[in-house]
């Protein structure tokens, strides 16, 4: 009842083959990690964490910036204004190069500030840096101050003041035979008798006129009389940059036979009659008729008693004979 041995072997052929599919099914269910997700070869204990997905943000723009403060140049006048004629002083005294001034504005807790003008009519104030002084009267620098620290923010309705501490652009020249010669600064206007009056008057050695040369160079001759006795036009008045010149009186000498021979100032148009007075008379061995008169270094003939003098002459009073 042997089976032949072909057929035993086909049949553990076909054994082992069953044996076989149950394992190649449960190896066909494994399917193969992806290249893109292997694995880690160290995987972690920890929980799985969802990535955190920053939220979009458009790329910084540019954040215009405001202008750092430089340094500001001197500050100017915000209209130049065009070159002009010297002001009058009959509208207040005008600046000018030298001058010292105190500026102040009422209620504020600073100092005032006192600046002097420079040569390019310019003044150094606080808070507004630099600022056209020349030219100005008081009062229109003071309404320029105001208005400038106003519209800059520094004060709403700032009362300013301002005081001239020293004069010094703005002056009268006078020489001669004054008493006080020398520079006069003048504040406001002043007439020719005025400024006589602040020099101390016309010595006695001064002529009776006073010449006075404006700026321009034009020429006047003044009676001093006239000046002091008429009216304002006899007084006319004086600009800066004027002169006032008071010449010496001119003078006649006389020596002799007088009782006081010396030199004596002409006045007026005095005759040879008034001069012999001048020089206190004759003496007793003096006489009219031995006068002589001597001009330019020459005698001059046939001088009458009633003749005019005139600077510089120099009157002889000779003896008479018994």
């Amino acid at each position: 009842m042997h089976m032949p041995m072909t057929r035993l072997v086909y049949r553990l052929i076909a054994s082992i083959a069953l044996l076989l599919v149950p394992f190649s099914l449960a190896q066909a269910q494994v399917a193969p990690a992806s290249p893109a997700q292997e694995p880690s070869s160290a995987p972690s204990s920890a929980p799985a964490q969802i990535p955190y997905s920053a939220p979009m943000q458009s790329p910084p723009q540019a954040v215009p910036q405001a202008p750092m403060p430089t340094a500001l140049p001197p500050s100017q006048p915000a209209t130049q204004a065009a070159a002009t004629d010297s002001v009058s002083l009959n509208d207040g005294y005008v600046l000018g190069a030298g001058d010292i001034i105190e500026v102040s504005v009422l209620g504020s807790a600073e100092p005032p500030a006192r600046v002097q003008v420079q040569t390019d009519g310019s003044i150094q104030l606080p808070l507004l840096g630099s600022m056209q002084a020349a030219d100005s009267t008081i009062l229109d620098l003071r309404d320029k101050v105001r208005r400038s620290l106003r519209n800059g923010g520094f004060y709403t309705n700032p009362f300013v003041n301002i005081n001239v501490v020293s004069y010094a652009s703005r002056y009268v020249v006078v020489l001669g035979e004054v008493g006080s010669p020398g520079i006069v600064p003048i504040d406001r206007s002043y007439r020719v008798s005025e400024i006589m009056a602040r020099v101390g008057g016309a010595r006695a050695s001064g002529a009776d006129d006073i010449t006075l040369t404006r700026a321009s160079g034009e020429q006047f001759t003044l009676s001093i009389k006239d000046m002091a006795t008429g009216g304002t036009d006899k007084d006319p008045v004086v600009n800066a940059g004027d002169k006032l010149f008071i010449p010496k009186a001119e003078t006649f000498y006389i020596y002799g036979q007088v009782n006081a021979p010396g030199t004596y100032v002409i006045d007026g148009k005095m005759s040879l009659r008034m001069a012999l007075a001048r020089g206190g008379g004759l003496t007793s061995m003096g006489s009219e008729k031995r006068v002589k008169i001597y001009r330019g270094g020459e005698e001059i003939r046939k001088f009458n008693p009633s003749d005019t003098i005139k600077g510089g002459d120099v009157v002889v009073v000779g003896e008479r004979f018994f």
